[in-house]
């Protein structure tokens, strides 16, 4: 299942899906978290949505990263994770959405939180808060 949601304070759909996901996998505010993606991003000397700069945030968080098994690399979609995990908050990695570029979406309790639906895109990896 997919919902639509945007926790950009002007609504835009600007190349922020990093802060949005991060924003709402550890219930911050969007402005609260692009700061601190910020300052991760500027301690590291790299872009704030740098995949090295947001994986050191969210597990700055208590959020650990698990990568997804390899046994259907072009089958097994966000849909499928979302149908996996019934209960909890995963932050997913797309590394190349049909966009072109990568991609970042939460799942919590099975339902795919997005600005589009991104339920058929295939994930590489995923951050879950504490112990799995």
């Amino acid at each position: 299942m997919w919902v639509y949601l945007n926790l950009n304070p002007l609504k835009k759909r600007t190349g922020d899906c990093v802060v949005r996901a991060c924003a709402f996998a550890t219930g911050q505010s969007w402005d609260e978290t692009y700061w601190e993606l910020c300052e991760k991003g500027f301690d590291r000397a790299e872009m704030p949505a740098w995949n090295a700069s947001w994986f050191a945030y969210l597990k700055d968080k208590g959020f650990q990263r698990h990568i997804i098994p390899d046994t259907c690399p072009e089958c097994y979609q966000v849909r499928d994770f979302a149908n996996d995990h019934p209960k909890g908050t995963y932050v997913l990695f797309i590394p190349y959405s049909t966009d072109g570029v990568g991609h970042v979406v939460v799942v919590e309790d099975s339902v795919v939180y997005d600005t589009w639906n991104s339920s058929f895109e295939v994930p590489l990896a995923y951050w879950q808060k504490g112990e799995v």
